[in-house]
């Protein structure tokens, strides 16, 4: 009996695991091949092989949807590395009264609750309103600021209501929530750093820029790697965002219509649970595909230092 304990400790992580964690993925995987309207039960589900890929995967609107995908994760994922890098170097070398409630406060958007964000952003970018359109409409009035400003008050933007204004005002939002996130991860391994290297190199006469390309970014490359990891994972997945700040009923939503929201609207929209599950795993092999290319460029043995 003794010898059965610890599996009954364990057993109940494993029971909601498989009820909530493995069925609905291997059900998914086997629904991928069907079509089956939930209406009527399981016993509607119909064998069509592959055809829900190839009818997914040739969707212009799904098309749309990743390349919109693939924009916002360059416009907001990228930036949030070269930014969180340099600053995390920075505060790693040069603040040290504070520190803690400085990446504190940048670690609070990513904590925050997304319709709580969405809410905020959605005040600001209001197109009368908004504090951001206020503080541009002063700006204009500025002779030195108008003269270079492409704005007038009269035609401010609507950020959240024109596809011009849409995708940016979005990847803003998504690079300020997620920037503190990075900016922890590079902080805590730059706190693994030999410093007596930087201080051989300040003796040598080696300017702060160069101590941060040539002694801290080399040695940063597993993290750098494992952050660009999650970033890529992220980025393809991205839902919250667009999703609460654009109104999904008006022409404009399409511009910042990502992959996963596509495939919510096939599902729970058009009731095609088979197609939106086909494009689910697609993505999922898609997301290995870039998370394999990552690694043979920046994992282990990749790259060059």
């Amino acid at each position: 009996m003794n010898r059965l304990a610890p599996y009954a400790f364990v057993a109940p992580f494993f029971i909601l695991f498989a009820v909530f964690g493995l069925f609905p993925l291997l059900f998914s995987l086997w629904l991928s091949f069907h079509q089956w309207e939930p209406s009527e039960g399981l016993a509607a589900l119909r064998w069509v092989g592959l055809e829900n890929y190839a009818m997914g995967l040739t969707d212009p609107w799904f098309i749309q949807g990743l390349g919109n995908t693939v924009w916002l994760a360059l416009a907001a994922g990228l930036p949030q590395h070269l930014v969180a890098l340099p600053m995390a170097f920075f505060i790693h070398r040069r603040v040290h009264q504070g520190r803690d409630l400085l990446v504190g406060a940048y670690f609070v958007p990513y904590i925050t609750s997304s319709v709580a964000i969405a809410l905020i952003f959605m005040t600001l970018y209001s197109k009368d309103y908004g504090l951001i359109n206020v503080a541009l409409a002063e700006l204009t009035r500025l002779p030195l600021v108008g003269a270079w400003l492409p704005l007038d008050a009269a035609h401010l933007p609507d950020w959240l209501g024109d596809s011009a204004w849409t995708k940016p005002a979005v990847a803003f939002v998504v690079f300020w929530r997620y920037l503190g996130w990075n900016l922890v991860l590079y902080l805590t391994a730059m706190q693994t750093l030999d410093d007596e290297i930087f201080q051989a190199a300040r003796l040598d006469g080696a300017p702060p820029w160069r101590q941060f390309w040539s002694i801290a970014l080399p040695q940063l490359r597993p993290m750098i790697f494992f952050a660009v990891t999650l970033t890529l994972i992220g980025s393809l997945q991205l839902f919250e965002e667009p999703f609460i700040l654009v109104d999904t009923e008006k022409g404009v939503a399409r511009s910042v219509m990502t992959a996963a929201i596509f495939m919510y609207q096939t599902a729970f929209n058009d009731g095609d649970f088979g197609t939106a599950s086909a494009l689910s795993w697609a993505l999922f092999a898609l997301i290995a595909a870039l998370a394999w290319l990552n690694a043979r460029l920046f994992g282990k043995g990749g790259g060059h230092a």
